[in-house]
């Protein structure tokens, strides 16, 4: 099936907004199975928008709009489509109902511009939004399928889901299940994943799985699409390659599926009954934000502390006396884990100290990650340099401290070296 993305809006075109739509339109279609050949933005301009949606409908066989339903006069979707389908624009009646019930339960009165957004083309076939006022439509233009979405994300991401990709996959009348399998890793590079998964599609000859990544530095996706008669076929086919990978990228898989790093680490805390306490240095609080958002992380993460000089590093973890002169350690972040463990009555203290030149835009060298984790019988340590920008660093800094945590909750080597460290 070829399928195409037209993204709408002088905002969208022009740059003023991240057109962010498009990339989780294309991401959740790939992750269903279902390829993107063309993707096209145009302004809100009737000829540019008639002449965007003929050409899709000339080559492409689903056209998914996004963008232009709205009730200002600058929203054209329905109007450009009923003109490009060669129909004309009519009431729904049944959407206008919704739409005063929308206001109605909000205690609104509706504006009579709202009337706008219940005129669809005549073969229209509508599709719902139960959580906006923006009605959702499909219709044939030339050989093309269409479907005309929201431009606002969360009514965006509900029709695609529950409305159009179930469509999609009908009309391909493929395997009739599909299921997304996903590794999240950290530590290894895409390139070096896509090596050392070489060959692992094959393990299911009749092509049915497909391996994909995703890169978000600092965590690479790897994704396996699997294909089947049915959910048992699907978990047949997908059972040697998941434990394939898993053998392959061991102990860099943080998480899996829906699972996320902080989660799996507050996970393993409960499980034990333990508490944290976290100091950091030049990460900006990014790591304590990473866990305290979490439901039942205020019965876990007991304190956190954001500390930018030495002096303050031991003021904040409670040590007595001058802190000792000269290149930061590995060593030092172990004391500070362990007095801060022991000031906050945890069980588990984390450090993550980052020496950094006042002012630099790169850090070198110079800057290491140093990383110490203290229970009340031991203290592990873990350095890195990682070399690159201030945000790199920071990025990788918070990653790789919250890793290094996971990694000696699980029994897991803490000082296993990744693909951005430098020697």
């Amino acid at each position: 099936m070829q399928i195409e993305i037209i993204c709408t809006g002088d905002e969208v075109l022009t740059g003023k907004i991240v057109n962010s739509n498009f990339s989780y339109i294309s991401t959740k279609l790939e992750d269903a199975g279902l390829t993107v050949r063309w993707g096209t933005t145009v302004g809100d301009d009737r000829d540019s928008l008639l002449a965007a949606f003929k050409q899709a409908g000339e080559r492409a066989d689903a056209v998914i709009v996004n963008g232009g339903l709205g009730p200002t006069v600058d929203d054209l979707s329905q109007e450009i489509a009923a003109r490009a389908a060669g129909v004309e624009l009519t009431l729904h009646e049944t959407w206008l109902k919704r739409m005063e019930e929308f206001f109605q339960r909000r205690s609104r009165i509706m504006p009579p511009n709202n009337r706008k957004q219940a005129m669809l083309p005549s073969t229209a076939e509508m599709l719902d939004n139960p959580i906006g006022t923006a009605c959702g439509f499909a219709l044939d233009i030339g050989k093309a399928r269409f479907f005309f979405t929201p431009g606002v994300p969360r009514e965006l991401h509900r029709m695609l889901a529950e409305q159009i990709i179930p469509r999609l996959l009908a009309r391909t009348g493929a395997a009739t299940a599909i299921h997304l399998k996903r590794f999240h890793s950290y530590g290894l590079g895409e390139s070096h994943v896509d090596s050392l998964l070489e060959g692992v599609e094959a393990l299911v000859p009749d092509g049915s799985v497909k391996l994909g990544f995703r890169a978000h530095y600092p965590q690479l996706e790897t994704k396996l699409t699997v294909r089947g008669a049915d959910m048992d076929d699907v978990r047949v086919k997908l059972a040697p390659v998941q434990q394939e990978v898993r053998k392959r990228l061991g102990n860099f898989i943080m998480a899996e599926d829906d699972q996320t790093l902080e989660g799996v680490i507050l996970a393993a805390l409960t499980e034990r009954a333990g508490t944290l306490a976290l100091i950091e240095t030049f990460t900006s609080g990014m790591i304590a934000s990473r866990l305290a958002h979490w439901p039942g992380a205020e019965k876990i993460f007991v304190r956190g502390a954001v500390a930018r000089s030495r002096p303050q590093v031991w003021a904040s973890a409670g040590i007595a006396g001058t802190p000792p002169e000269g290149e930061l350690t590995p060593e030092m972040a172990g004391t500070v884990a362990a007095a801060a463990r022991r000031q906050s009555g945890t069980t588990h203290g984390l450090a993550v100290l980052i020496a950094v030149d006042q002012g630099a835009d790169r850090i070198d060298l110079g800057g290491s990650i140093n990383i110490g984790i203290a229970t009340a019988t031991e203290v592990v340590t873990r350095r890195a340099r990682i070399v690159g920008g201030r945000d790199w660093v920071r990025l990788g800094a918070v990653e790789l401290g919250l890793d290094c945590l996971r990694r000696y909750l699980l029994g897991l080597p803490v000082s296993e070296r990744i693909d951005f460290e430098k020697v």
